[in-house]
């Protein structure tokens, strides 16, 4: 219950390679990419990687650093299909479990909850069964008999989400529209870390917005890292809106050269170089 602040390259030295990670935010926004950016410092691969895909999966991926993706979709939002990761995909670099949403966010749910599935209707009727051989369904054991998709427990062995806020026994606020269930993978996870735009203190943290913006409680976190425009490129709401014109240079670089530019150094070299050409 003490304090749980860390740097990112402190976060990052306490996953391993082989582990399952979640990585929180959705598309191209709030992902924690300053967490993701240590990440590919670091010598870490052959992750199972489990998000609702953006830059965060393309850099990954063209890094070689995944072994198996569970997602819903992998997209930049604003540039539909990230391209970094269709190119490793098209290329079999790496094993891929597809699902509806609904049923990427039940499997959340039943790993919150320590549950071994969820029964969901969501898949029902699609490809989705097809193309996941390993699914199974249930039977509602009462009288309407209705038959529903078993979605297994996501299960995590670490998270990396970010938020606009935290105090340093990592107690998480989100300030913006949506929580992007950055909560549930908290909780899914053997061990989450928080990375935030600005730490503050406990009281601060209901001063300017409810108590329902507490998103992350701190029994749920391992680290806390402030990280000033980390989810840069992405947005981070109400702080900052998606870097459109960062975003289309990553989007239309090949990947050496944009990890030569931009993740040769540490973040404050990135944040260097990234705002010389804003």
């Amino acid at each position: 219950m003490g304090d749980k602040t860390m740097t990112a390259e402190g976060a990052v030295s306490r996953l391993e390679s082989g582990m399952t990670l979640g990585i929180g935010g959705w598309g191209s926004r709030r992902k924690p990419m300053a967490l993701v950016r240590a990440l590919l410092r670091s010598r870490v691969t052959d992750l199972t990687v489990v998000s609702y895909g953006g830059p965060d999966v393309g850099m990954l991926a063209a890094a070689g650093r995944i072994r198996k993706l569970v997602t819903a979709f992998v997209t930049l939002d604003s540039i539909p299909l990230e391209p970094h990761y269709r190119a490793a995909r098209e290329r079999g670099a790496f094993a891929l479990t597809e699902v509806d949403e609904a049923m990427f966010l039940w499997g959340l749910r039943a790993a919150a909850n320590r549950l071994p599935f969820l029964p969901v209707r969501a898949g029902i009727g699609s490809d989705v069964m097809r193309v996941n051989p390993g699914l199974r369904t249930v039977t509602s054991p009462y009288e309407d008999g209705e038959t529903f998709v078993a979605m297994p427990a996501l299960r995590l062995d670490a998270a990396l989400v970010h938020v606009n806020r935290a105090d340093r026994l990592g107690n998480g606020q989100y300030l913006g529209p949506d929580p992007y269930f950055d909560d549930l993978f908290c909780e899914a996870a053997d061990t989450a870390y928080v990375s935030c735009e600005r730490i503050v203190d406990t009281a601060e943290l209901t001063k300017a917005a409810p108590p329902q913006s507490l998103l992350i409680k701190r029994h749920v976190v391992t680290g806390v890292v402030e990280a000033p425009d980390g989810a840069h490129f992405t947005s981070c709401a109400p702080d900052y809106g998606r870097d459109e014109a960062f975003q289309k240079r990553y989007a239309t670089t090949p990947w050496p050269q944009f990890a030569a530019r931009y993740l040769a150094g540490d973040e404050a070299a990135y944040r260097a170089a990234a705002g010389e050409e804003s």
